[in-house]
């Protein structure tokens, strides 16, 4: 497996309780260009509609220069996300909780060579424990310093 992006900011305003990978419905501009690594998904986030069915809203899939005017896809667009149906109740459920959410947490190609998505089950994190993280980030760091010397 091969990680395109990261949503370091997930994991930094979240908690992340659960992980699920699915596919992505993808144009065929926008599979070149998740390949060359042209997605941002730090401001996107899922929702499940009225018919069951996951998708990505907010992400940035930049267009191909090649592409042309007329062959290109739309940069920013609700992409479709494949899941089995019983998967989707579960976390639409979970969603109804109060406080919880769905988040992209990384883009990855698979050793097969599909696009998928891993999401995220998040609850939002208080300032304090943004905080701690932050300091036990720093305590690691300066760990990892004294080790080295």
């Amino acid at each position: 497996m091969v990680v395109i992006t990261k949503n370091k900011k997930a994991f930094y305003e979240y908690e992340i309780l659960e992980q699920h990978t699915c596919g992505i419905k993808l144009q065929g501009s926008e599979v070149k260009s998740i390949k060359n690594n042209k997605i941002s998904i730090s401001e996107a986030y899922c929702f499940i509609d009225e018919n069951l069915e996951i998708f990505l809203k907010g992400s940035h899939i930049t267009p191909n220069k090649e592409g042309g005017k007329h062959y290109n896809h739309q940069p920013v667009r609700d992409r479709k996300l494949l899941m089995k149906k019983k998967e989707i109740i579960k976390l639409k459920e979970k969603i109804g909780e109060k406080g919880f959410t769905l988040v992209p947490l990384s883009v990855i190609i698979t050793n097969t060579g599909f696009i998928k998505v891993e999401i995220g089950l998040g609850r939002g994190k208080k300032l304090y424990d943004k905080r701690e993280a932050i300091k036990n980030k720093d305590l690691a760091r300066e760990n990892n310093r004294q080790l080295k010397t």
